[in-house]
């Protein structure tokens, strides 16, 4: 139906709004969820997002149209689409409502004369400086939008860049206390502001604006909506849920191996050891050197006999002196730049006297997917290898100007954020076509959908002190909300921290109580002494009998519990596999009701049965410990049976941090 100045089109069960050069288009996607694209002249063929081309499987949406107004229903969501004639500039305003017609969320003009909601301020390129605006509500809260470095969990009142960066993992989706989900599909460098007057998603370059919205009301439901629409993460290996051991960096495979017979020798548990950075011949060569690792087949063959699995590092650089430079180069396999020459980092690689320029390799090229894939099959896989950790995966661009990148997706501007995805994707279709069981890929970025490829994230390379422990329980949680189930940190902080510091240690104890409750358990950093970053570099010790005998038994005590907790933990994954609920969550996904749940920062729940409370100061004796209402919570180190809805006040000893559970349930005695 077309009135003066809009017109309204049901195309293929979607709702097509044109005004001027703008076309609007609304279509189902997933039950009580929609997809809002919109763009000047015609909606792009293809799309570099999260999304799948086409639209999934459902009953067709209810679509009205009356005159200068249209509507539609699709199961909880109601949207209205409203043109005001009577305003001297008007544009078509969109409005999502639940299914007892409260307001969620509202389309807000930036100018009561002009611009409007939506924004396209062209560059002569074909693309646009994008805008979308929405109307603020006083009072809400959101979560998500990946994994940030603010020490926030609600995120109401930030500003915040969407772009990959090192400890900045973007994941442009929001959960709303108000009732929805939002994902901004839109992989361009971008900004973000949740402020009092309004909320604001801005590129400063891309070729549509592109949003999926549900309304699926309590936060359960929204994640798996969301999960619904960006992919569902395989479920965990069974040998990924035990303690990883790591640190920056074992030089030779004579020293890894023994660290791996220690660990035997006194009994503890492990079930990963890793290989990190520099034990390659070159960036972009993909293969131990030989003078450092003589024989990685029988050192892979004498790990699985000891039960633990190989990690090795994969960054995406290539070096000018890889064997292969010549042919990545040649087969346009590097990411390209839109100007200067194609070398993004500076970093002293194997071969080199003085750090020189490296390149990146384009996961978004499916040449260059097939390509390295070749190449880690033959070097990794082939050896028994078949744990990857995606370091630097953002990329992490020096200088910092992903806007001068120009990829087989598009031009940096537009689809940077979306590299992390592509290349856990690498993997993942790799790993799938030689025949493999999903593994897991440690990744320092993601984006939207990431976490079907089996992408597991760490908080990066964190410093080694209690404010940065206080930020990663608030940094877990909103990956969570984001999609992502499986995370980690570096225990202990990345940048420094010196065993033999007391001090130190009880950091190192009361993380590694933390990290026991972490979806994966993983130690990591570089210790003192640190050296200068290149191919030589290793840090200090940084095994659990590094950090002398007091802290021994706290540390053997957290893998033992670790330990016992597997089989529980497996549940958990097995529901965040099928439904998008992450296992280490907010109290407010599970008790919504609760208003004071809403509120809570520095607790989380582990699966529906066990609340923890980490010990986030040094010195701490007690600490306050909310239980929320409508369950009885147990205190495994007493027996004390609490009811919820009350805060509560227990001590914290250096030997256990606050964990409840849930009264009568099956963990229980797991932890006691």
């Amino acid at each position: 139906m077309t009135t003066t100045m809009v017109s309204y089109t049901i195309v293929d069960g979607a709702l097509e709004v044109r005004h001027r050069h703008e076309i609007i288009r609304i279509e189902a996607w997933g039950r009580d969820s929609v997809r809002v694209r919109a763009a000047q002249y015609r909606i792009p063929a293809d799309s570099a997002g999260a999304l799948d081309p086409q639209r999934p499987p459902g009953p067709e949406p209810r679509i009205r149209i009356d005159g200068a107004r249209a509507e539609l229903e699709h199961g909880a969501l109601r949207l209205e689409v409203d043109f005001n004639v009577g305003h001297a500039y008007p544009e078509p305003l969109i409005t999502f409502r639940n299914a007892d017609g409260t307001e969620l969320l509202t389309e807000a003009r930036e100018h009561f004369w002009m611009p409007g909601a939506r924004v396209f301020q062209g560059n002569r390129s074909g693309a646009y400086e994008i805008h979308q605006q929405f109307a603020a509500y006083p009072g809400e809260r959101l979560y998500g939008l990946g994994q940030r470095t603010h020490g926030r969990l609600d995120i109401k009142g930030l500003a915040l860049d969407l772009v990959q960066r090192n400890g900045e993992v973007n994941i442009p989706f929001v959960l709303s206390d108000r009732g929805y989900g939002l994902l901004w599909n839109v992989p361009a460098v971008g900004r973000v502001e949740f402020a009092e007057n309004v909320t604001r998603w801005s590129a400063g370059q891309a070729r549509e604006i592109d949003y999926w919205f549900t309304a699926a009301g309590a936060p359960a439901e929204i994640l798996s909506r969301y999960a619904d629409a960006t992919g569902h993460a395989p479920e965990l290996p069974e040998w990924a849920s035990g303690f990883w051991q790591s640190k920056l960096r074992y030089r030779t495979q004579d020293e890894l191996l023994e660290v791996a017979r220690e660990y035997r020798r006194r009994g503890l548990p492990l079930s990963v050891i890793v290989s990190d950075f520099f034990h390659w011949s070159a960036m972009g060569d993909f293969r131990f050197d030989s003078a450092e690792w003589p024989d990685p087949t029988a050192m892979v063959a004498e790990l699985k006999e000891l039960g633990i699995e190989l990690m090795v590092s994969v960054w995406p650089t290539i070096s000018p002196l890889s064997e292969h430079y010549t042919e990545y180069n040649g087969r346009g396999m590097l990411v390209g730049a839109d100007q200067g020459v194609e070398f993004q980092q500076t970093i002293q690689d194997k071969g080199m006297a003085t750090p020189m320029p490296v390149a990146f390799y384009d996961p978004t090229n499916p040449q260059t997917r097939e390509f390295v894939w070749g190449l880690v099959r033959k070097n990794y896989l082939e050896r028994g290898i078949r744990v990857f950790w995606l370091d630097a995966s953002e990329p992490e661009l020096n200088p910092a100007h992903p806007g001068n990148l120009s990829l087989y997706a598009g031009p940096g501007a537009e689809v940077a954020n979306i590299y992390p995805r592509d290349n856990a994707r690498l993997f993942a279709d790799g790993m799938r076509q030689a025949g493999q069981e999903p593994t897991v890929l440690l990744c320092r970025s993601a984006w939207a959908g990431s976490q079907k490829y089996g992408a597991a994230v760490w908080s990066g390379d964190i410093s080694a002190t209690w404010e940065s422990l206080r930020q990663q329980v608030r940094a877990g949680l909103n990956i969570g909300m984001s999609g992502i189930p499986w995370w980690t940190t570096d225990i202990g902080g990345f940048h420094g921290g010196d065993p033999s510091d007391p001090a130190y240690r009880e950091l190192m104890v009361r993380w590694f109580q933390y990290g026991v409750f972490c979806p994966l358990f993983r130690l990591h950093g570089d210790r003192f002494p640190r050296v200068p970053t290149g191919y030589a570099m290793t840090g200090g010790p940084n095994e659990v009998w590094s950090y002398g005998e007091a802290a021994y038994p706290h540390l053997v005590a957290s893998l033992q519990l670790r330990e016992r907790l597997r089989p529980y933990l497996h549940e958990q994954m097995r529901t965040a596999s099928s439904t998008g609920l992450p296992p280490m969550r907010p109290l407010f996904v599970d008790f919504p009701e609760d208003a004071a749940a809403w509120t809570v920062e520095d607790q989380f729940l582990l699966g529906p049965d066990l609340l923890v409370a980490p010990v986030l100061e040094p010195g701490a004796t007690s600490r306050e410990v909310y239980l929320p209402a409508g369950r009885d919570w147990t205190e495994p180190s007493t027996g004390q049976v609490h009811p919820g809805g009350r805060i509560v006040t227990v001590s914290t000893p250096l030997d256990h941090i606050p964990v409840f559970a849930a009264e009568s349930s099956e963990v229980l005695h797991v932890i006691r």
